[in-house]
C-alpha cells in the first residue's frame, strides 16, 4: 500500500522542474514587458528579450513576431558601423 498523495514527499526532480518552469515564466513575462515598451529600451536589451521569446514563446505567433523584430533590429544596426556578432556591451 502506498502513502496517500497529500502526505507523500515530492521528489527533487519535481521540485526542480517546477522551479525551472516558474523561472522561465518570469523571464518570458519580463521579455514581453521589454518588447511592449520598445521605445524605452536599448537594442541590446530588445535582442535579449526577443531571443527569450523565440525560444520560450507560448504560441507560434509570439515566436514568429519575436523573430521578425530580431530581423528589424539587425537591419537597423548594420548600417551604423556595428560589426556583426559583437556584443555592444563589450564595445564600451
Amino acid at each position: 500500500m502506498s502513502i496517500p498523495l497529500p502526505f507523500r514527499q515530492r521528489s527533487r526532480r519535481a521540485e526542480r522542474n517546477e522551479a525551472r518552469t516558474d523561472w522561465i515564466d518570469e523571464r518570458r513575462r519580463e521579455a514581453r514587458m521589454v518588447v511592449a515598451d520598445v521605445i524605452h529600451h536599448s537594442d541590446h536589451l530588445l535582442r535579449i528579450a526577443c531571443n527569450v521569446l523565440v525560444r520560450h514563446g507560448e504560441t507560434p505567433k509570439e515566436r514568429e513576431d519575436a523573430r521578425i523584430l530580431l530581423v528589424v533590429l539587425e537591419a537597423k544596426t548594420l548600417g551604423r558601423g556595428h560589426h556583426r556578432g559583437q556584443d555592444p556591451e563589450v564595445e564600451r
